[in-house]
């Protein structure tokens, strides 16, 4: 069967074969208590022979004997199954427990008891064998892919027809280089499979321990497991072979195969909330994203585990295989969204024109020869010839030779390559992507200093908390205790900010062991203390009994006893205390200094707060701020275990700051500035916290000082409340001298619309938005996605396949967008990213074209530069193969109508002597030594190119006819015999006894003689043959130099001593054999002798031909036509200064004056998506948001108002959002 008519995910069509399953049911969820697994088959056929030990019972066999199958069908593609559902009248994919959207407490009521053995049989039909299986196909498959290349099936049939007619020379060398590329592809091709195949089959099968049904714990291997299986999590760790939810204990989890952050996370087993008696309310369905807190992903590395009261630590299997978040990660490798490079679509286009050229000459060439009566045989080939001749097939090793020496010279700075042709789509990258930890930045953050607060005033810096004046006060008390740290095998590990601050205050932090935590149930508190050395002698309080006192003398230490993680939304943490030998309990927070201040009482923060951390965000710190609180006495230890977060978190006391340096690579900001300065957009990308991310743009001058930054905060839908956008501002920029933002929320009022055209348009923003954020307004704001990506320069705590996503959006707006990371989260993103690099050699290079041995960014305006070079290095050879091409069609068309044709070593001088030897050295130019604020053209169908290779064909053939007819009214002409050389009268006539040329000796006109009858069969010699021959191998010359151009983006031609010395050579040679004929030479190339007259007559010829070549090209071409075809980079607001002027700045102001006149009397629309959509943008009055504004996404549409009735009132909106009206 198969299924037609259908796209895949990259809405291509796509070819599948529709298979039949048998199971016991349709839903893999589906109860069996009354059903077995035992005649489940694939693929229709039904298993006989021996039992083996996995199939299920001979009594269950014989009691459900009667039992009858369904058919499923179902087919494959991309390594995901898609089933036939009744249902849905289509085909559907089973993701894993996602699918029953389960909630939190059906988790553990009905999923935390594992499966039986049938249950994981019949699951195990659907969603397959727990493995994400990278195959790596064999020589023979990818070579039979590799050849069926049109081109190299075209190559195959030049070869053959020159065969045919004897051509051996030439095929022989055509077949060398074809081999040659297709050996080295395949090489390329198998090395990256293998090095996927071995990153991914590393710990992918591990052994497990399932619970069953009947609370029996047996062993299984990890491809067993399906969704609904529950695994025990071994204490000293693993890495994990499925997506799994934490239904009891607590792991932590080295998740940098995800984010890129090398931090350990600690995961909580998933709430229950019946089980506090908290009712169905709080009881939400069960997501990984939104529980990612709780989720243990495939592929981490779980570093250790914790349980309580004997406990085993348990995790519900929720996805397995391709379906896990490590399984998405290798898909996206595997089947990347093609690149559609306009360079390559253009070729086909160009060479079919071609084709069509080439038909005409076939058709012109059949008549032409039916006519004169030609063999039939001589018919067939010389007009099939004609074909190769007009579509060269040397062009792919010619296309490839500029490809080679780029990647060889990216080689040489450090920069591997395994995707040859992406080098070409380099070279037009407007838009970079960067990671951001450990590729613009080192790993972690430094202290800078403490600024504390006394009576409601900011004392002076300090440069660390590690005094003994300091140990116990409130502010050193919240930075040893405010954190997520936790000790792995002796180590402390956690946020490198939590890290910083705690060691910065030299305390040492002890966890409870799991003897004591067995024994406390879960409520044993991590303890700090500081050095003894810092401790001051106690002193008696008069409110300490003597027990206390006595307590007390042990040391002094803190115990935390609950802990309110990080939130981003919130972006504050805290956690609530009790110090040895105290009654009550004290509360620590930490976060925002904005958010923070908001939740201190007035009277505690200085009035000079803003300008304070005004100060120190102008300068680029990370600024975290402190606060403190008593607790009431009433507060237990058990009561704070239940008490809400927002009850603790209020009324607090204003401590003071921390100042956190985050150091960039001394490399980032000047690369981010040249990259500025040549028009190239750069974009943050990372799995870090929003505001680390915003400090260190500003810090990297991606964001300059005075630029606003609008923080698009979306919210899903909720309680029947559409999808929302609330903007507001992250800080305020340098020019504004205002106190700090209050992150409030309101909706927009349509009036707030009134500002300054001029100024609107003066000011420059930048949207940044969290992971969360970027997921709602994908799904929810369809129509506004493309508008924020326009100045989204900041994306924040991304999730690998959102970074990917991102790359897509921004790509669907028409920007050739550059990707920069070094962790394994990055792969994807590398891998559709028209250019992806990596800093590291571990797995993200197996996803990423290129390679970086240099770990900073310096390597991406060096693949920009070599890119550009490359591809301006494919225009030129393209147009010189053209060239080529239509010149040699000129000639044998022209000899066509005489009947005569080029000889064979004229053809091969011509192919190999002057065009390979041309295409191999012309390629060599180096890169201009630095970026300009301009890219090349990305394909050849565009105006510049299409008039250079057209306007030099046009002059090509008026000199080649020229001189085919003038040759023939010349007064000596007539058809050529081998006794004309020789005749007297010819000779006296027009010879010289000083000059003559044709002076042959007795033994050539013997051989000449005994040869007659051959070359009267292919008529080769004979003047317009010679004449042509001289001309149009000069042509070959002339316009190689005239395409081989050098700045701006590559280095000049007469740099590149090989192509130059190879020039010269042959142009030596030329002229040698034109004006000293040697007879040995002469009938090697069967050329024949003209009077000397002709000869200088061919050298004008020439000689104007180069003279009107070289003027089309330079003056008409790139003085006018360029200059408008690259106004179309100025990119708005990113567009940079104008170039420096050159010498030829008048000339190019006149030119562009005189072709600007009639070419912009209409507004031109500008063809790149992004450029259309920032001209809308600019005369927008609501855009961009205004902050504390709210953007709410339009409702489904309403029904139709009854008949008689008008429809209800509708408010202004665009597209998939609106703006909402203040009430």
């Amino acid at each position: 069967m198969v299924l037609l008519r259908s796209t895949d995910e990259f809405k291509r069509w796509f070819l599948a074969k529709v298979r039949v399953m048998l199971a016991p049911g349709r839903n893999p969820f589906d109860n069996l208590d009354s059903q077995t697994t035992s005649t489940a088959t694939a693929n229709g056929h039904t298993p006989h022979g021996p039992r083996t030990p996995d199939s299920p019972s001979q009594e269950i066999r014989h009691m459900y004997a009667e039992y009858q199958p369904m058919q499923i069908r179902y087919f494959t593609l991309h390594s995901t199954k898609y089933y036939w559902s009744d249902t849905a009248q289509n085909f559907v994919v089973f993701t894993g427990l996602e699918d029953l959207e389960v909630t939190c407490s059906t988790v553990h009521s009905k999923h935390s008891t594992g499966l039986s053995r049938n249950q994981q049989e019949y699951r195990r039909l659907f969603f397959g064998v727990n493995e994400i299986a990278v195959k790596v196909p064999s020589v023979f498959k990818l070579l039979i892919k590799e050849v069926l290349n049109p081109f190299y099936i075209f190559q195959l049939f030049s070869v053959i027809l020159w065969s045919a007619d004897e051509y051996y020379y030439y095929a022989a060398a055509i077949v060398f280089m074809s081999v040659v590329s297709i050996a080295t592809s395949l090489y390329t091709i198998k090395k990256q499979y293998v090095m996927l195949h071995d990153m991914v089959a590393a710990h992918s099968i591990v052994r497990v321990s399932v619970i069953r049904a009947n609370n029996e714990i047996e062993e299984a291997m990890s491809t067993d497991l399906v969704p609904g299986d529950v695994m025990v999590i071994p204490s000293n760790g693993t890495i994990m072979p499925c997506d799994a939810v934490l239904v009891s204990g607590t792991c932590i989890v080295n998740e940098s195969m995800l984010t890129g952050e090398s931090v350990p996370v600690t995961k909580t087993n998933l709430p229950n909330p019946r089980q506090g008696g908290r009712g169905s309310d709080s009881d939400t369905v069960y997501c990984t994203e939104e529980h990612k807190r709780h989720t243990l992903f495939c592929g981490t590395n779980v570093i250790q585990t914790r349980f309580y009261s004997g406990e085993l630590v348990k995790a519900v299997v929720v996805r397995t295989g391709f379906s896990t978040a490590k399984g998405q990660l290798v898909r996206s490798i595997l089947y990347p969204k093609p690149t559609d490079f306009k360079l390559y679509r253009d070729a086909y286009l160009f060479l079919l024109c071609l084709v069509a050229v080439a038909g005409i000459g076939f058709i012109y060439s059949i008549a032409l020869s039916i006519i004169n009566k030609v063999p039939a045989k001589t018919i067939i080939i010389e007009s099939l010839d004609i074909i190769t001749i007009t579509v060269p097939p040397a062009l792919p090793a010619a296309m490839t030779a500029g490809i080679v020496y780029a990647q060889r010279r990216l080689k040489h700075i450090g920069i591997f390559c395994i995707s040859p042709q992406r080098i070409n789509i380099c070279g037009q990258l407007n838009l970079v992507c960067f990671d951001k930890t450990g590729t613009l930045t080192e790993d972690g953050l430094d202290l800078w200093g403490i600024q504390r607060v006394e009576n409601k005033s900011f004392l002076l810096s300090e440069e660390n908390a590690y005094r003994e004046s300091l140990v116990k006060s409130q502010f050193v008390a919240c930075m040893a205790t405010c954190h997520s740290l936790t000790k792995i095998e002796g180590q402390l590990s956690g946020d490198p900010l939590d890290l910083k601050m705690f060691e910065a205050t030299g305390w040492i932090l002890e966890e409870a062991t799991e003897e004591e935590t067995s024994l406390h149930n879960r409520i044993m508190p991590t303890v700090v203390r500081p050095p003894k050395q810092l401790l001051p002698e106690p002193t008696v309080s008069s409110q300490q009994d003597m027990e206390l006192y006595e307590l007390s003398q042990s040391g002094y230490e803190i115990g935390i006893v609950r802990q309110f993680p990080f939130s981003s939304a919130l972006q504050r943490m805290s956690v609530v205390t009790r110090t040895l030998g105290e009654k009550r309990m004290e509360a620590f927070l930490k976060g925002a200094p904005e958010v923070v201040a908001s939740l201190c009482k007035k009277d505690t923060v200085p009035e000079d707060f803003a300008e304070v951390l005004e100060d120190y965000t102008k300068q680029g710190f990370r600024v975290i701020a402190l606060a403190h609180r008593r607790l009431e006495s009433k507060l237990t230890w058990h009561k704070v275990q239940n008490v809400s977060r927002d009850h603790i978190e209020a009324n607090m006391e204003f401590l003071g700051l921390i100042i956190m340096q985050n150091k960039l690579k001394p490399e980032t900001p000047g690369v981010l500035e040249d990259l500025r300065r040549a028009n190239i957009r750069t974009v943050m990308v990372t799995g870090d916290n929003m505001l680390t991310a915003i400090s260190v743009a500003r810090d990297c001058g991606m964001i300059p000082p005075e630029d606003r930054v609008i923080i698009a905060d979306a919210l899903p839908p909720k309680d029947g409340q559409a999808a929302k956008i609330n903007w507001r501002y992250a800080d305020n920029p340098t020019k504004s001298s205002g106190k700090a933002t209050r992150l409030e929320e309101v909706e927009i009022s349509l009036e707030d619309v009134s500002q300054g055209e001029e100024a609107r348009q003066s000011e420059r923003y930048h949207f940044a938005m969290s992971g969360k954020a970027f997921a709602v307004i994908t799904e929810h704001f369809q129509d506004l996605l493309q508008k924020l990506v326009l100045h989204g320069t900041v994306f924040a705590r991304m999730a690998p396949d959102q970074k990917t996503q991102l790359v897509e959006v921004l790509q669907s707006v028409d920007y050739f967008v550059g990707m920069c990371g070094d962790g394994a989260n990055d792969c994807g993103a590398l891998k559709r990213a028209h250019g992806g690099i990596s800093l590291s050699e571990l797995e993200a290079s197996v996803a990423s074209p290129f390679t970086s041995r240099t770990p900073n960014i310096s390597c991406v305006p060096n693949l920009i530069r070599e890119g550009r070079a490359a591809l301006i290095t494919s225009f030129c050879v393209f147009k010189f193969m053209a060239l080529y091409s239509i010149i040699q069609y000129i000639s044998v068309t022209l000899l066509y109508s005489i009947l005569s044709n080029l000889g064979d070593f004229q053809f091969l001088f011509i192919d190999i002597a002057i065009i390979l030897l041309i295409v191999f050295t012309m390629s060599l130019n180096p890169a201009w030594k630095e970026l300009v604020p301009r890219r090349p053209p990305s394909g050849l169908i565009s105006g510049p190119l299409l008039f250079s290779v057209l306007t030099q064909i046009l002059v090509c053939l008026g000199f080649q006819t020229m001189a085919f007819l003038w040759v023939r009214k010349q007064s000596w002409w007539e058809p050529w015999t081998p006794l004309s050389d020789t005749r007297g009268d010819f000779n006296q006539t027009f010879c010289l006894s000083s000059q003559c040329a044709c002076n042959l000796s007795s033994s050539s006109n013997i051989s000449l003689e005994l040869n007659e009858t051959e070359l009267d069969d292919h008529y080769i010699k004979n003047y317009e043959n010679t004449t042509l021959f001289y001309v149009s191998s000069f042509q070959y010359l002339i316009v190689a130099i005239v395409f081989s151009k050098g700045k701006p983006f590559r280095q000049p031609s007469y740099k590149n001593w090989p192509f130059v010395l190879s020039a010269c050579s042959l142009y030596a040679f030329l002229f040698f054999i034109l004006f000293y004929p040697i007879s040995a030479i002469d009938d090697f190339l069967e050329i024949v002798c003209v009077p000397f007259q002709w000869r200088l007559t061919i050298l004008l010829i020439v000689f104007v031909n180069a003279v009107v070549c070289i003027l089309v090209e330079t003056l008409v071409l790139d003085v006018v036509l360029w200059k408008l075809v690259f106004s179309r980079d100025k990119q708005g607001s990113y567009a940079s200064g104008p170039a420096a002027p050159t010498a030829q700045g008048s000339i190019d102001l006149w030119g562009c004056g005189c072709v600007s006149w009639p070419c912009c009397r209409q507004k031109r629309v500008p063809k790149a998506r992004y450029m259309h959509l920032a001209q809308e943008l600019s005369v927008d009055p609501d855009w961009p948001p205004k902050p504390k504004t709210t953007t709410e996404a339009k409702p489904p549409p309403p029904s139709a108002p009854p008949a008689g009735q008008p429809p209800p009132p509708t408010r202004p909106e665009n597209g998939s959002y609106r703006i909402i009206a203040a009430s």
